[in-house]
């Protein structure tokens, strides 16, 4: 079985996984999450927060062990897991991708969004950046619309209230792609009902980046919440597949 490190997006934390980390672990696994800095219960200043600090902390997580793991990105998570990967290549036996955004050299988050797939994405649509650092915000309303919108009322209320301040500056950094990340097994999950990150998005990425194999739920930007059974059997998949036993 498969060590995994999970990488939450945007506004989330380690919390985000709750309901994936333990079947995942049932299956025989080995799961890891964290809280990037300034998520969840990090609480590293804001002003010192950029794509390279998400990275470095993932391979700081990464080393923990001599063991390779499966690196799973969800949203921006994909940012930071690219950029990780191209830190730290030899620890990372495979990525996936879930409704990730991946970039090529030299693209951004907010640069991708901006592509024509884009269009109609929620939450650049309704973000609001201000102040300095730049922190975006959303809306509870229009984080439930863009994040949970499928999940059960309650559940997405309370996803909502567990956000904390987002910087944006990671949002704009460039991924710097590196040799060894290119030559890790790649693999992504497509949401198809996604508001976040808009699912002809998602197949342009997957296009251009030539990932392979690609499960699709038929699932909102968190099927985290929404379908957790659904993606347990689809991580499990991709995982076994790039780590036979």
């Amino acid at each position: 079985m498969a060590r995994m490190v999970l990488v939450h997006g945007a506004w989330g934390g380690a919390w985000i996984w709750e309901k994936v980390a333990e079947p995942l672990e049932a299956l025989g696994h080995k799961v890891e999450t964290l809280d990037l800095p300034g998520a969840g219960d990090d609480h590293t200043p804001l002003e010192e927060i950029n794509l390279d600090l998400y990275a470095e902390r993932i391979c700081e997580v990464l080393g923990t062990s001599p063991e390779q793991a499966v690196l799973v990105g969800h949203s921006m998570g994909g940012m930071a897991v690219t950029q990780a990967a191209s830190r730290c290549p030899g620890r990372v036996a495979s990525l996936i991708y879930l409704a990730a955004f991946l970039p090529g050299e030299g693209q951004s988050l907010v640069g991708l969004t901006e592509l024509p797939e884009g269009e109609g994405d929620h939450v650049q649509k309704t973000m609001v950046v201000s102040g300095d650092p730049p922190i975006a915000e959303l809306s509870e309303e229009n984080t439930i619309i863009a994040f949970y919108n499928l999940a059960p009322p309650e559940v997405a209320k309370w996803a909502a209230q567990m956000r904390r301040p987002q910087p944006a500056v990671p949002m704009l950094d460039p991924a710097k792609l590196s040799a060894g990340y290119e030559n890790i097994p790649r693999s992504y999950i497509h949401c198809t009902r996604d508001q976040a990150n808009m699912p002809a998005l998602q197949r342009r990425m997957m296009k251009e980046r030539g990932v392979s194999p690609v499960i699709e739920l038929d699932t909102d930007h968190t099927p985290h919440l929404s379908a957790p059974d659904e993606l347990v059997r689809a991580v499990d998949e991709l995982a076994r597949q790039a780590v036979p036993a």
